[in-house]
């Protein structure tokens, strides 16, 4: 068998610094910082070139583990402007559509820039986000955000209306749509969907959805579908195993549906 390489921690990865499940942090990694919690402080330089699943003492003695974060924990713990799309929603969403690595995507609000980062993961090497949004603030704030993700080469930003001035892009495999009124980017989505390819959007209410579906079923687009996502995690423990009282239930009505080409 070949010899296992260790996945060591250098300066500017990504570590998720885990002590327990109220007690956890997204850090990058750099020499000088420290982090501090009321089970102690952690000096970061001292995990540098340790493997990721290394368990070290907090200066109280307490254990702490350097794990490698998933694309979830950077999505729920990016630096956020604006609300984000929960995990459980992106990934049904993404199953729904097929983008793959190559593919021309574009999003619509670009936000905190959680649902760009997993956009450009999954068309990477040779795809493209193109990111849509009014305000160059959140823009801005994304950047950043990517840039710490380290998938910043396969994003390009549009600081543009598009329910006014429409898309400067075609050629598109996905249109991903993240704004209060996402009725208004259904026409300019069938201009550049490649025929057969996906709409989804997201919104919180249901007058939202029906106006969308309205707009999308008078244009050239067919199995509209809505769905709503909920997650409720379990609780095992020696003295029983039951639901937890607490669970993650609506967030968004999801809507989805594919182009066709005229007669």
């Amino acid at each position: 068998m070949p010899e296992k390489i260790p996945d060591l921690i250098r300066e500017k990865d990504l570590v998720l610094i885990y002590l327990d499940e109220k007690r956890n942090f997204l850090t990058q990694i750099q020499k000088g910082l420290k982090l501090s919690s009321d089970y102690g402080s952690i000096e970061i330089k001292d995990i540098i070139d340790k493997p990721f699943g290394y368990t070290g003492k907090t200066h109280l003695g307490h254990n702490f583990y350097c794990l490698k974060p998933s694309i979830s924990d950077m999505m729920m713990k990016l630096r956020r402007t604006t609300t984000i799309v929960y995990p459980k929603d992106l990934g049904y969403l993404l199953l729904a559509t097929s983008i793959q690595s190559g593919s021309r995507v574009v999003e619509v609000g670009t936000g905190s820039g959680a649902m760009t980062m997993v956009l450009s993961r999954l068309v990477a090497p040779d795809g493209k986000v193109f990111s849509y949004d009014r305000r160059p603030e959140f823009i801005e704030n994304a950047r950043m955000n990517l840039e710490k993700s380290k998938v910043l080469d396969g994003v390009e930003f549009r600081e543009r209306d598009v329910s006014k001035d429409g898309f400067v892009d075609d050629n598109i495999d996905a249109v991903f749509v993240d704004v209060p009124e996402p009725w208004d980017i259904v026409v300019h989505a069938s201009t550049v969907l490649k025929g057969g390819h996906h709409f989804v959007s997201w919104s919180p209410n249901v007058e939202q959805v029906r106006r969308t579906v309205e707009i999308l079923s008078h244009q050239s687009f067919i199995r509209i579908k809505v769905n709503e996502i909920l997650e409720r995690e379990l609780l095992v423990r020696e003295r029983g195993t039951r639901p937890s009282e607490r669970g993650i239930t609506h967030t968004a009505y999801l809507v989805q549906a594919q182009k066709v080409l005229p007669d």
